[in-house]
């Protein structure tokens, strides 16, 4: 019960949010999602055994999504800056041997990982306004949920055993077949001058997205040896638990809208 709750309190508030909000104001919300992540993310790798340099990595994560909508400096110039600045806070620090390359793998992702899909998000936004968004949410929506409806009713052989346990080819299955056809009916009112046709090979591309961003996420949760996280929202884990397939979807949904 507390699930459902938290679930649809946290739907009426995304809605809300990005049916009110303008790009820029979204931006501020992202970028405090983006700090939720970004905290959650640090400890997961710390579990693992890398440590990230807090200060020079959350900034890097915030102005990549920062940059992505609004692009008053090149994306690329900012990561180039990131990656030099976290290399060198992590020579700095008294690590030695392969911890160093540890830590500055795991640091160079957040901005990735994190930065730029929120930011990809703000974008689809700026382009294609808040009903561009909703149509890229209720996809990944659909999406888990007919990969969770199929896997319950049809699901036999495991995805990926060693990183999620409850994913079935099966599961996958149902979300190919469903958010595409979805995606394709409801995507013309939103974007006419996109074909059903392509509309439905963006859907396979981006469940396929989504389902590599869960699988991602557990891959990270596996090796922390860890259920969710964090807690912050109850009964579903932290603000990764949340927007593990968003993250992986985003990118490709807005570099999308900016070619078509």
């Amino acid at each position: 019960m507390i699930r459902l709750l938290s679930g649809l309190t946290l739907a009426l508030l995304v809605v809300a949010l990005i049916w009110l909000l303008s790009p820029v104001q979204l931006l501020v919300v992202a970028l405090g999602v983006a700090g939720l992540a970004f905290r959650e993310y640090a400890r997961l790798v710390g579990a693992i055994g890398a440590r990230v340099p807090w200060g020079s990595t959350l900034v890097a994560t915030l102005a990549a999504c920062a940059m992505v909508p609004f692009p008053w400096v090149a994306v690329e110039s900012v990561l180039a800056v990131a990656l030099v600045t976290i290399a060198v806070m992590v020579m700095s620090s008294d690590r030695e041997g392969p911890a160093v390359l540890h830590d500055t793998a795991a640091a160079v992702l957040a901005p990735v990982y994190i930065g730029l899909p929120l930011g990809a998000l703000v974008g689809v936004l700026a382009l294609e306004g808040r009903e561009g968004v909703l149509l890229l949410l209720g996809t990944v929506v659909v999406s888990d949920s007919a990969q969770f409806y199929a896997g319950r009713l049809f699901g036999r052989r495991l995805l990926a055993p060693v990183l999620s346990p409850k994913k079935t080819i099966e599961g996958a299955i149902g979300g190919v077949l469903v958010a595409p056809a979805v995606l394709a009916a409801v995507g013309p009112y939103v974007l006419p001058q996109v074909s059903p046709l392509l509309l439905a090979a963006l859907g396979v591309v981006l469940v396929a997205a989504g389902i590599c961003g869960d699988l991602f996420e557990s891959m990270l949760k596996r090796a922390a040896g860890v259920k969710d996280s964090a807690s912050l929202i109850p009964g579903h884990g932290g603000v990764l638990d949340r927007i593990d397939a968003l993250l992986f979807a985003a990118p490709l949904f807005y570099f999308f809208l900016r070619a078509t």
